[in-house]
């Protein structure tokens, strides 16, 4: 019988997974049941946080914008997991077609994910996405791989 942790992170990797179809079905109401509601998140677009569910389905919606289709894809997902906060981190990479036509494979990124668990349910609390920097020239390394 698995024990309470086991079905908690279990709970958390389809959530994660849940991201990923609801990017690719380009579903912000199914995105906005996966975050908090005073989620605060720190994505790779402008401004430095994005504060509330709005905002970020604000974000999301942006990124809709460019892609005729899209997808998502996480690599190494590793979770810690106690009994109301978790945390993991993983890398992820966002590619699709964009309304051009023009196919792009995109970029690796760095993810963390903050959980709460609310009401019984998983909830993300705080996600950060980010590049690794080239501090002599000051700009983001976006051709790296896992």
């Amino acid at each position: 019988m698995p024990t309470q942790r086991e079905v908690d992170e279990a709970k958390i990797r389809q959530h994660v997974g849940n991201i990923v179809e609801g990017i690719r079905a380009k579903d912000l109401e199914g995105l906005k049941k996966l975050y908090a509601t005073d989620v605060v998140s720190f994505d790779v677009e402008p401004p430095l946080q994005h504060v509330g569910i709005e905002a970020k389905l604000k974000n999301w919606a942006n990124a809709f914008t460019f892609f005729q289709n899209m997808t998502y894809e996480v690599r190494d997902l590793t979770l810690t997991v106690g009994d109301d906060v978790a945390f993991g981190h993983c890398f992820g990479r966002l590619s699709g077609t964009l309304k051009n036509g023009t196919a792009t494979s995109g970029m690796w990124v760095r993810g963390t994910f903050c959980f709460r668990k609310i009401d019984g349910n998983w909830l993300i609390a705080h996600d950060q996405v980010s590049v690794p920097l080239d501090i002599l020239s000051g700009k983001g390394v976006t051709d790296l791989e896992p």
